[in-house]
């Protein structure tokens, strides 16, 4: 593999920095300070970026400064600028994101799929024109009772699950250089068994 493009999803701002629906982000600027990069400040593609060598790697780091909703804004041009001379460029993308169907403290990969109804996946989805990208999934659990899943992921997360969610984040930042070092289907193997 001679690069990748790793996009975590979030929204921009203090007000969202330790959401659940910024583990995304997090990940990814976990993954940046474990390698000793810097983002710089947002570029034309809408994004973040900071680039890491992992083993013989080049590994692009991003973080979209659009909101969720509008994550393929950022996506479509980081694509084409980075991944743009790849066969098969969506084979080198993985994304990043917070996910209500896995328990928090979980953390799953997978290669395609639909969105679940994740706003973010479902922006890239129509700007990329397809969704055959990995997805490392971060575990954020369903609203309680009544409280919708915007109120939720958005809201202020309780001291006793911000240990956890942010263990959830150093564990995605390990499966994406599992993926670097040994490929999707390892990984996958490894961390979906779990």
């Amino acid at each position: 593999m001679t690069a990748l493009l790793v996009i975590g999803l979030g929204n921009p701002g203090t007000r969202f920095e330790r959401t659940r629906h910024n583990v995304g982000s997090r990940a990814v600027e976990l993954l940046a300070a474990r390698h000793h990069v810097v983002f710089g400040p947002q570029r034309r593609e809408m994004a973040r970026v900071a680039i890491a060598q992992l083993n013989a790697t080049r590994v692009v780091l991003a973080i979209p400064t659009t909101f969720m909703n509008e994550s393929g804004l950022a996506a479509k041009p980081l694509v084409r600028h980075y991944l743009g001379d790849e066969e098969s460029p969506l084979a080198h993308l993985v994304v990043i994101h917070d996910e209500l169907d896995l328990a928090p403290g979980t953390v799953r990969i997978k290669r395609g799929g639909g969105t679940a109804g994740h706003n973010g996946l479902r922006s890239i989805g129509s700007h990329l024109h397809e969704l055959d990208f990995c997805r490392i999934r971060i575990g954020v659990g369903k609203p309680p009772g009544a409280m919708s899943g915007a109120d939720y992921v958005l809201g202020r997360v309780p001291r006793d699950e911000q240990a956890v969610l942010e263990e959830s984040c150093v564990r995605a930042a390990d499966a994406l250089e599992m993926i670097v070092e040994e490929g999707v289907s390892r990984a996958m193997t490894h961390f979906n068994a779990r």
